[in-house]
């Protein structure tokens, strides 16, 4: 188990990074750290490595406190978004390599099994005479996962290991990594600024914004049931529309719109409705065509994704997204009418803090 607890690093120019982290991962788990540039998910992989010292705060492996351990000394294997390979050995010579040197160096014969061992179970057997520069992208990842791995590190570390992949081979990889993992059983931490790459692989999520963590939770539960303001418009695709409204009675009132707070489910209810104007969100795959609708827009541009067709309509002045069968023939400068399934609202105070 990782433990981390009021983990904070500040820099000497007065930067707070992370703001007193508080995380525990458990042994076997993969865990990604998500969110813009700059949240401050690469310093905890770096804290984690060693290759960074904290301002405050304790980080322990397995019970362990591993904040004056040398990175050497914490048994965790680290692939960056740069593959770092020798480019002048082969791929077998690259794999053997942390088993020739230093306290875990092994007899040439015993370290050639290892490898040859691990590059079995990450496929690439067949690439042990070829250099880094006889390879695709995708090739040398997975060379530079093996040579993570041949050490056997108790954590594995992976910062963006697939933004230099195009979108297809992005997705093969993905699901050889979580594959991998998941047979090996290794502890994974995997650095990563795209949601798509988190929400397919990971067990959870750290979703992070200016140092601090703004949900940790299974992928569905970022998406569907956000922390705040800041999770729901960060996670999905198209983003969720996002409405000023003013509380009128037991009604939120919008320009375009009202939300009758006497039809929400009770359930969903996080806080008492005590505010005068408040923030709703309304997930795009949430709007539904209707011929007696609550509202009507242009729609200015129709997006075709597979089956499903992004619809992008104008209602005085403002630009929304629904999402739509492609069966349904819309097309642009149609006048569509809209209502709205309730159980894609959410509804947020001007903080972000989330009621419902």
């Amino acid at each position: 188990m990782i433990h981390i607890n009021k983990l904070q690093k500040v820099y000497d120019n007065g930067y707070e990074a992370l703001k007193s982290i508080n995380l525990e991962i458990n042994e076997g788990e993969l865990v990604c750290l998500l969110g813009p540039s700059g949240c401050g998910k690469t310093t905890i992989l770096n804290l984690l490595a060693g290759l960074l010292d904290p301002t405050s705060g304790d980080i322990k492996f397995d019970n362990e406190s591993a904040i004056n351990k040398h990175p050497k000394d914490r048994n965790i294997g680290l692939v960056f978004q740069n593959y770092a390979l020798y480019p002048h050995m082969t791929v077998l010579e690259n794999v053997m390599f942390p088993l020739t040197v230093g306290k875990k160096k092994k007899p040439k014969e015993e370290a050639e099994k290892i490898a040859k061992e691990y590059m079995k179970i990450t496929s690439i057997e067949e690439l042990a005479n070829k250099k880094p520069g006889e390879m695709s992208g995708g090739q040398q990842q997975r060379v530079a996962i093996t040579r993570a791995l041949v050490q056997s590190p108790k954590i594995l570390l992976l910062d963006e290991p697939l933004s230099n992949l195009d979108a297809r081979l992005r997705l093969k990889i993905r699901e050889e990594i979580r594959r991998l993992v998941k047979e090996i059983g290794i502890t994974t931490i995997f650095v990563t600024h795209d949601q798509e790459e988190a929400l397919s692989i990971s067990d959870r999520i750290v979703l992070m914004n200016q140092g601090i963590v703004q949900q940790f939770d299974i992928p569905q539960n970022l998406y569907l049931e956000p922390a705040n303001l800041f999770v729901a418009k960060f996670m999905g695709n198209p983003i969720i529309n996002i409405y000023e409204m003013n509380k009128e009675g037991n009604v939120l009132v919008g320009d375009d719109f009202s939300i009758d707070l006497g039809l929400l489910n009770e359930s969903r209810i996080k806080q008492s409705f005590n505010e005068d104007k408040y923030v709703v969100g309304i997930r795009p795959e949430y709007f539904i065509l209707s011929d007696t609708p609550l509202f009507k827009g242009k729609i200015e541009t129709a997006e075709l994704i597979g089956k499903d067709c992004i619809l992008n309509f104008k209602i005085n002045n403002k630009f929304s997204k629904a999402i739509t069968d492609i069966n349904e023939g819309i097309c642009e400068n149609d006048e569509v009418g809209f209502d709205i399934d309730y159980n894609g609202i959410y509804i947020f105070k001007e903080d972000g803090t989330r009621v419902y």
